[in-house]
């Protein structure tokens, strides 16, 4: 009797390009940037009244409540005004979705003990946190520019010119490098993102995982999409509640040279200083009704779409991340 190893079969170009696609990094790096470009797409109006809620000086209530503040978007900017700098944050957030899903499987995979099958939470929480800390060196430039460009057309008194011919993502950036201090003005602000990024993905991860095991009926393997939906509001809701104030930083420190809106603050200590001193406890939490409003379809379509792309491409080659 033969004993030679079968002959493998051959497959095609396609098929081998599907099975590639399939497998977990990949399959997780390209769902994570559909994930993104849908949930940033679908909040945008919100998310550009957070940022604006959160560099408006104290005193100045150019923007106040949320439903006045998006009509009068809509009056003086119409659809584009909602959508000012979505373009440059889809550009900025596919990547940094793609390096961020990728990033958790990797080190998820990577903390996992022979023969585990699941983290522990707090092994959740290592591994979210170094996938975040991941994606935001990865892709800062980006958002720091996608900040400038959500506040340039609005209607603050004192950036003046309202009808001058914004700059985009290229020329700001280039600007930027030129007349703020070179390559270093490129991650101004990166150490208060990073304080804030690294727990809230951290958060975000280890709650959502443990939402969906709570929201999976016994012998289903996956929940439904409404399951989906929720356990990822509700983990971006706790997420983004006890971070919140590092991203108020965040923003505060990526403007903190633009003429016009006066913050000039030296180190974060010194920020959170001056914040608590002219604006309260309350300066630190600008712009979170906003942000809380977007977070549950955002977070939830996030991970939503991306369990969607994912299965997807796994179908050729299906193995669970």
């Amino acid at each position: 009797m033969s004993t030679e190893p079968p002959i493998a079969e051959k497959r095609t170009p396609l098929q081998l390009v599907r099975a590639e696609l399939g497998k977990p990094f990949m399959s997780s790096f390209l769902a994570g940037g559909v994930a993104g470009a849908v949930s940033r797409t679908v909040v945008s109006p919100l998310e550009r009244l957070k940022i604006l809620f959160q560099v408006q000086v104290p005193g100045n209530t150019t923007y106040n409540g949320v439903g006045p503040a998006l009509a009068k978007i809509w009056r003086e900017e119409g659809f584009k005004g909602y959508m000012r700098g979505n373009g440059t944050n889809c550009i900025r957030i596919i990547p940094y979705s793609a390096v961020q899903f990728s990033a958790y499987t990797i080190y998820k995979n990577a903390l996992l003990q022979p023969g585990e099958k699941d983290l522990g939470t707090f092994r959740r929480l290592a591994a979210g946190a170094m996938a975040g800390i991941t994606s935001v060196v990865a892709t800062y430039p980006l958002d720091i520019v996608r900040t400038r460009l959500s506040i340039q057309s609005a209607s603050f008194a004192a950036l003046g010119k309202p009808n001058a011919k914004l700059p985009g993502m290229w020329a700001t950036l280039g600007t930027m490098y030129k007349t703020e201090g070179g390559f270093v003005a490129l991650y101004r602000g990166l150490f208060p993102t990073l304080a804030g990024v690294a727990p809230y993905v951290g958060i975000n991860f280890a709650t959502y995982e443990a939402m969906r095991k709570r929201l999976t009926p016994e012998g289903q393997a996956n929940p439904s999409a409404v399951g989906k939906l929720i356990a990822g509001g509700m983990s971006g809701a706790v997420a983004q509640s006890v971070t919140y104030p590092f991203d108020v930083l965040r923003r505060r420190f990526q403007v903190n040279t633009m003429s016009g809106l006066g913050y000039k603050y030296k180190s974060i200590w010194d920020a959170i200083s001056i914040i608590l001193k002219t604006e309260g406890i309350r300066g630190l939490y600008k712009g979170l009704l906003p942000n809380l409003l977007k977070v549950a379809p955002s977070i939830g379509s996030s991970f939503l779409s991306y369990e969607l792309a994912r299965d997807f491409l796994q179908q050729q080659h299906p193995t669970e991340i």
